[in-house]
């Protein structure tokens, strides 16, 4: 099994891979991961010079572990397998494939990037996948499109694209998008895949993003996809593990072990009831601790 399929993906930084200015060091800002997009960031007669940046950026610089994404172009376009070809020949991370719309899109592309990894002499399964949902199908087939392949790590939200075909817009208020939101991570958690949302474009709106964030994260969500640095600090500061549910994880985890051992299964824990239910989140809590870098316990 690939051992990315689980990594923290707290941020996910879109950057048009045209641009070598954009593309040449954005580790520096530390996202987890960051969007290398072919797609909407790319005019219609720049794909291939495009393509040809995005090559030389995976063979040539040092993303000194920043997970690189690459977006391609939609199935319905003529620009998608030569994409993928160009993902895998330059040994990308990950693919986002957009506007995905059932589980035989995914496989399409995977289709492809074997091909490919045949092709270039790539390591069959290295490269994941993830797919963007766009459109309501997209949305309805959530679980369908999770289940597809066990290449793919999760899927993400597209909020422009999917509002548009909702024949609704943007507001801000978050109400246009609750749906979609839980629909794909009740879809995304069923199929132990993670989930991730759209991005916030109001740069000038910092409160209204933090509250964004906020609120994704208690719904269940991974991470967000973000369109600038500065998106970066409060998204990791909301999606890390604070001090205080370390503390917390780690008294639920040792108690459990030590009460499990005993016959005990329902004792308190800082005054709260806790059971054997409780165990893996508070294990999940330690392991973002760690990926984080911010747990310095011996769990």
């Amino acid at each position: 099994m690939n051992p990315n399929l689980n990594r923290l993906r707290r941020s996910m930084m879109f950057l048009n891979a045209q641009k070598p200015s954009l593309i040449k060091d954005p580790y520096i800002y530390k996202p987890d991961s960051i969007m290398l997009d072919l797609e909407d960031a790319v005019a219609e007669n720049q794909k291939d010079a495009a393509r040809y940046s995005l090559y030389h950026a995976l063979k040539e610089i040092d993303y000194r572990g920043v997970e690189r994404v690459v977006r391609i172009n939609g199935l319905e376009t003529p620009h998608w397998k030569e994409d993928v070809r160009v993902c895998v020949a330059g040994r990308c991370d990950s693919i986002r494939i957009s506007k995905t719309e059932s589980a035989a899109d995914v496989l399409a592309v995977q289709a492809e990037m074997e091909k490919a990894e045949e092709e270039f002499g790539v390591e069959k399964g290295s490269i994941l996948l993830m797919a963007a949902l766009e459109s309501c199908k997209g949305v309805l087939n959530a679980y369908e499109i999770c289940m597809s392949s066990p290449l793919l790590f999760g899927v993400a939200l597209s909020g422009g694209d999917y509002t548009k075909d909702l024949q609704t817009k943007i507001t801000g208020t978050g109400v246009e998008l609750m749906g979609a939101r839980q629909s794909m991570i009740i879809a995304a958690r069923a199929a132990g895949k993670q989930c991730f949302d759209t991005v916030f474009t109001n740069l000038d709106d910092m409160e209204g993003f933090r509250k964004e964030v906020e609120m994704i994260k208690m719904m269940g969500f991974d991470g967000k996809s973000i369109v600038n640095p500065r998106q970066i600090a409060v998204t990791h500061e909301i999606f890390t593990p604070t001090e205080k549910e370390i503390i917390f994880a780690e008294k639920v985890v040792k108690e459990v072990d030590e009460k499990k051992a005993k016959g005990i299964g329902v004792f308190t824990v800082d005054g709260k009831m806790i059971d054997i239910a409780f165990y893996p989140g508070a294990k999940r809590t330690i392991e973002m601790a760690k990926a984080a870098g911010v747990y310095e316990g011996d769990l």
